[in-house]
């Protein structure tokens, strides 16, 4: 099974903006990486109208649309398991998974005070919490959100991955 790890917090404390400044950090250390993203909303896979998006309308399961420049693969089924789509990537050192808040891997909380949430670390297991304030009464370790240098150390210890394969 490969390594996932969970950025959880409430919408609009900053899961999107810690991931996309861990990633390129993570990979200039060696390591491969790759994400999935829970969204809450229902959303088009497709344009509608275009050709692949009709193939779905057809009745396909799945369909790939492929370009030079790569592809994307658009799978028609509800309620896919998180462990399901990662089983469906290539190997890589670690899938950074954002959502995803009820499955059993270990998780990063983005805790920002100011958008008027109570945290999460506790109603829920976290290995650390990356917020931009201190917490002084949090149990695990603060990492500075601001920061993506430093979570990536702290990430790269906890989880015991490997630099520079």
């Amino acid at each position: 099974m490969v390594q996932a790890l969970g950025i959880v917090g409430w919408s609009g404390s900053g899961k999107t903006t810690l991931l996309t400044a861990l990633i390129p950090v993570l990979r200039a250390r060696g390591l491969k990486i790759s994400s999935i993203k829970h969204a809450h909303h229902d959303l088009p896979l497709d344009k509608p109208g275009k050709d692949s998006a009709r193939h779905a309308e057809a009745g396909a399961e799945e369909v790939i649309l492929a370009s030079a420049r790569g592809y994307a693969l658009f799978s028609y089924q509800k309620d896919t398991a998180l462990s399901d789509m990662l089983a469906r990537l290539r190997p890589v050192d670690l899938v950074l998974v954002e959502g995803f808040k009820g499955y059993e891997i270990p998780k990063l909380e983005v805790h920002r005070p100011s958008v008027g949430k109570p945290p999460l670390w506790t109603s829920m297991e976290v290995i650390a919490v990356a917020s931009d304030e201190k917490l002084p009464d949090c149990p695990v370790p603060v990492l500075d959100l601001g920061d993506a240098q430093g979570v990536a150390d702290f990430l790269i210890g906890a989880l015991g991955l490997n630099e520079g394969r």
